[in-house]
């Protein structure tokens, strides 16, 4: 069981990336899957989370008008839309699903247990 990050890169200030999170050895659609990052020399910080019902908790109101969150079709991935990059977005992202099985989001990382290895965005002109 594995989870997969991609899309990260370099980004202008304004500019838009759209990140990935798939599943390796299971699919995510039955569960809740959340973003969080981590920034240097900052401790990791939930984004938003997606739960098996598609609703939406965004954790931080820095990025609630900025990013977007959904999932593929057919649910094997989640997204995350970034708009309006800034450099304080810089960080590398992790999807991560709760230890708890049932769909639903938690705000506090340790309720977490599959991560992803993450993916690098950087923000800078």
């Amino acid at each position: 069981v594995q989870l997969v990050e991609s899309g990260g890169g370099l980004a202008q200030p304004g500019g838009s990336l759209r990140l990935s999170c798939a599943g390796s050895g299971f699919t995510l659609y039955s569960y809740a899957i959340a973003w969080f990052r981590q920034a240097p020399g900052q401790e990791r910080e939930g984004v938003s989370c997606i739960s098996r019902n598609n609703s939406i908790t965004y954790y931080l109101n820095s990025v609630k008008d900025r990013f977007t969150t959904s999932r593929g079709d057919g649910y094997n991935a989640v997204y995350l839309q970034m708009n309006s990059l800034k450099p304080e977005d810089t960080a590398v992202y992790y999807c991560a699903t709760p230890r708890i099985r049932d769909g639903t989001c938690f705000s506090r990382e340790d309720e977490y247990d599959y991560w992803g290895q993450g993916t690098q965005v950087t923000v800078s002109s």
